[in-house]
């Protein structure tokens, strides 16, 4: 990857609405370019939508530009998706020419020809990056660790989702450099007073299905918030997949998450929505999207619908 970007101008492209494992990772990924000379700016589209991702950024100095922002980029400067792929819903086509990948989800529908790429199925993207800094001997101060670090704990919902010995292992690589104060410092005040009335939507609104709980969010909410929630659905003694949408100015938000070894949250999504909207991610978690557009072709009871095209769907995978 160093003799593919150097002597280019290089852009670091996380997933839009980036959380703090994109964001770490593109950071680490950015400090150990930079040991050989390469620098490079970290972009995203959407917006920085959460308490503790901009609280992370400004703990451990990390600049991070909004595309809108960056009115210089050219068709020939270098982009590295990193935490994301193209066609995934969620990474958007920017000018730039998509050169790299470094990402930990699984490949449902590969269209794009990098000429490098490390996609590891892995609990976090920031794992990755940790061993660049590891079998390469680059060094790495305390913020890069710590922020790598808190990358592969929030990600891995603190080592009980999707986590790998990989993951462990680069957890326990980074715990030396790290500073345990400003780790400890990421778990305070990560839930902001607004977000209630979303908790409080969701709550108002599930219902369960077997052992799939689905609830929604009728107005406008980040998308990392519907994450969140839809982990808090999952906490539920009778729920073991959690499906949750809000419904936003541009469409339907998904995210999916499972604890069931017969219920693969990225294949779930990627099929319940094919033909309608995109999805795709792990076997413990995953998000998708259906435009407007899209939903106005489904009808008016687009609720019951899509409830229908998930528990259809799973009852097909199990042979049911």
């Amino acid at each position: 990857m160093i003799e593919l970007l150097r002597g280019h101008k290089v852009y670091l492209q996380t997933h839009n609405f980036p959380d703090p494992d994109a964001i770490s990772s593109a950071f680490g990924l950015k400090r150990y370019l930079e040991y050989y000379g390469i620098t490079s700016t970290i972009c995203y589209v959407g917006s920085i939508d959460r308490f503790n991702t901009r609280k992370m950024m400004d703990t451990f100095g990390i600049e991070i530009y909004s595309y809108d922002d960056i009115p210089d980029m050219q068709a020939e400067d270098y982009i590295v998706h990193v935490d994301c792929q193209k066609p995934n819903a969620n990474t958007t086509d920017l000018l730039g020419n998509e050169v790299a990948c470094v990402d930990h989800h699984p490949v449902f529908v590969k269209t794009e020809d990098y000429k490098f790429e490390d996609i590891r199925i892995v609990g976090a993207c920031a794992s990755i990056v940790a061993s660049y800094f590891q079998t390469s001997g680059v060094p790495m101060d305390e913020d890069v660790a710590t922020a790598l670090a808190y990358g592969i704990k929030m990600d891995t919902a603190d080592f009980v989702r999707g986590t790998t010995a990989f993951d462990m292992d680069m957890m326990a690589y980074l715990f030396d450099y790290i500073s345990t104060e400003k780790l400890n410092s990421m778990y305070n005040s990560t839930i902001e007073f607004q977000d209630l009335k979303a908790y409080g939507a969701a709550i108002e609104h599930i219902e369960v299905f077997d052992y799939v709980g689905f609830t929604y969010i009728p107005f406008e909410c980040p998308n990392s918030l519907v994450a969140i929630i839809s982990d808090f659905i999952l906490s539920l003694d009778v729920v073991d997949v959690a499906v949750v949408y809000s419904i936003n100015s541009d469409g339907i938000k998904f995210s999916v998450r499972s604890e069931r070894a017969d219920v693969d949250a990225g294949k779930l999504i990627y099929q319940a929505l094919d033909g309608i909207g995109s999805g795709g991610g792990h076997a413990a978690m995953a998000g998708g999207f259906v435009s407007h557009e899209a939903l106005n072709k489904i009808g008016r009871d687009y609720d019951r619908k899509l409830k229908e095209l998930f528990m259809k769907t799973i009852r097909k995978n199990r042979g049911v």
